[in-house]
């Protein structure tokens, strides 16, 4: 007999929440494991009324898919923010502390705060607000998964122009990771202002 792979609800995690929190959010990022370039993270608070079906983690949307759903995550919600760390303080903090620095300075940007927050795996100590990690986060959650589009997104865009910046290494395609296009570059053109000098591989290259 076939049997029917049960179908996710994912606002379940929301609706827990919606009797007690008005403005559920959910937080997710992009780019902890690149060599190069911030990380960058988001908070979404969702329309519940206006939640497109398309929506997943980031990974698994194709990149015209994405940027569609980045106009139109950004003009439906009712409220979002942006932030990021840059390379020198991924260095000097590590990039677990970096992150949260990314998602603090998102939430500050947000003009509406949360009331609660669905984070993808990770707690912000630093966020006066009560919040959740959810593992896998961005596959079982709109909101999370709506934040994972705006990170990702809004630094692909960011890698692209430092692609034009720093040529020779390939950053508006690897977006900083550590493909061999990337290597290559390394290798041949040396370590650019916007690596993590922190990261092995790219510390085994300094001078």
């Amino acid at each position: 007999m076939n049997k029917k792979r049960a179908r996710i609800d994912r606002l379940a995690f929301e609706k827990k929440k919606y009797s007690f929190y008005k403005n559920v959010a959910g937080g997710d990022e992009a780019g902890r494991g690149p060599w190069a370039g911030p990380v960058v993270a988001s908070i979404v608070i969702l329309d519940r009324k206006k939640i497109d079906p398309r929506i997943n983690d980031s990974k698994q949307c194709a990149p015209e898919l994405r940027e569609e759903l980045f106009t139109l995550i950004q003009n439906s919600a009712l409220s979002y923010g942006i932030g990021q760390a840059s390379p020198k303080e991924i260095d000097r903090i590590n990039i677990l502390e970096a992150t949260r620095l990314a998602f603090f300075r998102a939430w500050k940007a947000m003009p509406v705060k949360p009331d609660f927050i669905l984070f993808d795996a990770i707690r912000v100590e630093k966020i006066d607000c009560p919040q959740e990690p959810i593992i896998r986060g961005d596959s079982l959650s709109f909101s999370i998964a709506a934040a994972s589009i705006l990170a990702k997104v809004f630094r692909d865009r960011l890698m692209v122009e430092e692609g034009k910046r720093y040529p020779g290494y390939g950053f508006s395609r690897n977006k900083g990771y550590g493909v061999p296009e990337h290597r290559k570059g390394l290798d041949k053109l040396g370590v650019t202002p916007i690596h993590r000098k922190s990261f092995k591989p790219v510390a085994e290259r300094l001078p």
